[in-house]
């Protein structure tokens, strides 16, 4: 069964959010969904290019300039040794 979580990754500024998101992709099983709120900017290009590089899937990547916000919904894959989720 997948499982949802959410990691609060705002006002951290890059490279913490990225670390974030593998540190939390540790403990999921391969599925679950990562939905991850931050405010860098930088998150938009450097949470996918992470995730692509460890086999996760990013499903979706949305703005909201009216908050100050990014929401990135990953999905875990069988991810390495770097990559955490297995």
């Amino acid at each position: 069964m997948t499982q949802r979580h959410t990691l609060d990754a705002r006002n951290l500024l890059c490279p913490m959010p990225v670390i974030r998101v593998q540190g939390a992709m540790g403990s999921l099983a391969p599925g679950d969904e990562l939905e991850v709120l931050c405010t860098d900017p930088g998150a938009m290009s450097d949470v996918p290019a992470w995730c692509r590089v460890h086999g996760h899937e990013v499903l979706e990547v949305v703005e909201d300039p009216g908050a100050d916000e990014i929401r990135i919904t990953i999905r875990a894959g069988a991810g390495d040794d770097d990559g955490r989720a297995r």
